[in-house]
């Protein structure tokens, strides 16, 4: 542990980014094709990087990235989601693809010089978003608690956790000094601003593709040949099919009636599952927050902590009594203001730190001082509180039973499933059936995706019965956790389809082909009329268009028929009122559009967005600065052959728990 971590510093300013992942990850494309050659390598070590130029006189000739540190940052990647199995590979991969650039970027930035110290990682602890927690009040929570906090929410060791705070220092510091040299100059600040700021409004004609398809008629003999030409397209266009007899089981058709449930039953099912009815400690609470305002300047925080005394002083003369008058009259907290503050039973850790120790600190019906947290201050008062303890028998013994008798019940019908395809197999299906007064259902010829005759959902019994051989007797799920008893009774095999039988299919095919290029030749003679006869609406009425208007809209709108304007026709903003657009095609609609109003951002606005438009600008051409130079910077790695990958464990999930 850092012990300078109890000095105290006025370092006020700081930018935290994702302590994993880094800025330049951000902009930077995962996967470049052919950066990483294969490498046999130690079991536990995902990839080796080969040191260079002069910083690698420094260094030892190479560097090793442990597997533990790819499964970790594939952790922080998820973000508490579950992965599919099928997709875990790939995200191991962007994940080893992430912390080998984090590698290449810092050998990089000490290559030129840029550094952190302790100094630097001790004021961002102090200072940066985590100082509220680690420097309550400006003291330190002490070693154990610091680390406790560490592992609980990022799953590493203090020593790695200041390891990539200085790590992401010198990541920031980086990038300050390659993009420090970008500007942007007063002109492209209007010339952005204007562009954003304006609004228009338009007549459009469209032409639907759907409409269009219905007029594509072609003749038999250019369906045929069109069936001719693509045979290969209709090699075994009619699928596999199979006839299927099966017995459709439900509670209902069980022998035996309910089962049982004795008290024995339940006593041993309650004393060997008490984790499932343990009770976290957990505190009913309401609370008042008055929020400080970001943009009020350097007297925003002791307004609101005015404020919030003067509520406070108010709650004390008459006992809290009208603390849910006060919470509805002055509480910034929309999601509780409106029930008095009333924020229902919390449990450890669902609330910031701050307000989490007040309210499991106090007693009940205690309200609390002023409690600072980054939302602005709190009023918290404790209104009930529940130790942690166990449920008793009697309170869950309704569940118990619930639960017992949906096991029994499950164990009987798979034994009476069982026994009855055990049955079938020696005589037959149907005799095994009347025996028990079962119907024996039969499908037609049927394809993987139908829908099987007295069953809702029929997919894992298809599923099945199609990797099922004729005459066997099988067992298969269904959805709602019931059985079938299923044999195959034939199978069509998948066979090429005369025309005659798929004309119907040829028709639907020949028309999507052809659509397309119909809609790209009915949209440009759509323009070239509208621009040739000045007149958008004439030339909709001769081309069979539909004309539409849209609101007065900005880039970010989404337009009926066109979609985000930003994003299919920008190039609107850029015509004039009376101007008629070049034709615009996203493949299910074409569209020409008319301006027939258009109001630009006023001086006014311009002038009081300007600084912020400026930021943005400068912000975006320095990612996208960065963002070459960290390409390049990787291009120079593939080609000097300095980072080579252990395959095996690039192509394996790995476990993704623990540390």
């Amino acid at each position: 542990m850092i012990r300078f971590l109890q000095q105290k510093t006025n370092f006020t300013k700081y930018l935290f980014i994702l302590i994993i992942g880094g800025t330049c990850v951000t902009m930077v494309i995962f996967l470049v094709p052919g950066i990483f050659n294969d490498q046999t390598t130690a079991s536990d070590t995902y990839a080796t990087i080969r040191h260079g130029g002069v910083f690698g006189r420094f260094l030892p000739a190479s560097e090793t990235i442990p597997i533990v540190d790819v499964q970790q940052t594939a952790r922080r990647m998820m973000r508490g989601q579950q992965v599919p199995d099928a997709l875990m590979p790939m995200l191991m991969q962007q994940a080893g693809q992430v912390v080998i650039q984090q590698h290449i970027m810092l050998e990089e930035a000490h290559r030129l010089g840029v550094n952190a110290s302790d100094d630097d990682v001790r004021r961002f602890l102090h200072s940066g978003m985590w100082g509220q927690y680690l420097f309550p009040g400006g003291k330190y929570i002490g070693d154990a608690q610091y680390a406790e906090f560490i592992s609980q929410n990022f799953n590493i060791t203090t020593d790695k956790f200041e390891s990539e705070i200085k790590h992401q220092i010198v990541s920031d510091r980086l990038r300050d000094l390659i993009t420090g040299g970008v500007s942007i100059s007063d002109a492209e600040v209007r010339d952005s601003w204007r562009k954003e700021g304006t609004k228009i409004k338009f007549d459009y004609a469209v032409l639907s593709a759907d409409d269009l398809r219905k007029t594509i008629n072609p003749t038999g003999a250019e369906l045929q040949a069109f069936y001719t030409q693509n045979a290969a397209r209709y090699m075994n266009a009619d699928p596999e099919t199979r006839k299927i007899q099966y017995v459709n089981i439900t509670d209902t058709d069980l022998p035996g009636g309910k089962p049982q449930i004795t008290e024995a039953d339940i006593q041993q099912y309650y004393s060997q599952n008490q984790q499932l009815y343990r009770v976290d400690p957990q505190v009913k609470v309401r609370h008042i927050l008055i929020s400080v305002d970001p943009n009020g300047g350097p007297g925003a925080d002791a307004a609101a902590k005015a404020k919030a005394q003067d509520i406070l002083n108010q709650l004390r003369k008459d006992n809290g009594k009208n603390f849910a008058d006060l919470a509805k009259k002055y509480s910034d907290d929309p999601g509780s203001k409106d029930q008095g503050g009333e924020l229902g039973w919390i449990k450890h850790g669902t609330t910031v730190a701050e307000f989490d120790q007040t309210a499991f600190g106090q007693q009940p019906g205690q309200i609390s001082d002023l409690v600072r947290s980054r939302f602005g201050y709190h009023i918290i008062q404790t209104e009930e509180k529940q130790d942690a303890h166990v449920k008793s028998l009697d309170e869950v013994k309704a569940s118990i039973i619930d639960t017992l008798t949906k096991q029994k019940d499950a164990q009987i019908e798979q034994a009476f499933v069982n026994q009855l395809a055990t049955d079938a197999q020696k005589s037959s299906l149907a005799q095994a059936a009347a025996a028990h007064h079962l119907p024996v259902l039969t499908s037609d010829y049927v394809a993987t995706g139908a829908t099987l005759p007295g069953m809702s959902d029929s997919s894992k019994l298809l599923t099945a019965a199609f990797a099922t051989k004729p005459g066997i007797v099988q067992v298969a799920g269904t959805s709602d956790n019931s059985f079938a008893v299923f044999q195959v009774a034939d199978v069509k095999p998948a066979h090429t389809p005369t025309f005659d039988e798929y004309k119907a299919h040829v028709l639907d095919d020949f028309r999507d082909q052809q659509v397309t290029s119909l809609l790209a030749r009915k949209t440009n003679e759509l323009a070239d009329r509208a621009h040739a006869e000045h007149d958008l609406a004439k030339a909709a009425k001769e081309v069979g268009a539909t004309i539409k208007t849209s609101d007065l809209v900005g880039h970010d709108a989404q337009v009926p028929d066109i979609g985000s304007l930003s994003q299919a026709a920008p190039a609107l903003f850029d015509l004039n009122v009376g101007q008629i657009s070049n034709p615009l095609n996203n493949g299910a609609t074409g569209v020409v559009a008319k301006i027939v109003d258009k109001q630009e951002p006023s001086a006014d606005d311009m002038t009081k967005n300007f600084d912020s438009t400026r930021d943005a600008l400068l912000n975006q051409r320095r990612d996208q600065m960065y963002s070459v130079f960290v390409s390049s910077l990787v291009s120079s790695y593939e080609k000097a052959d300095r980072v080579l990958v252990n395959r095996k464990l690039q192509q394996q999930p790995g476990p993704l728990s623990g540390t």
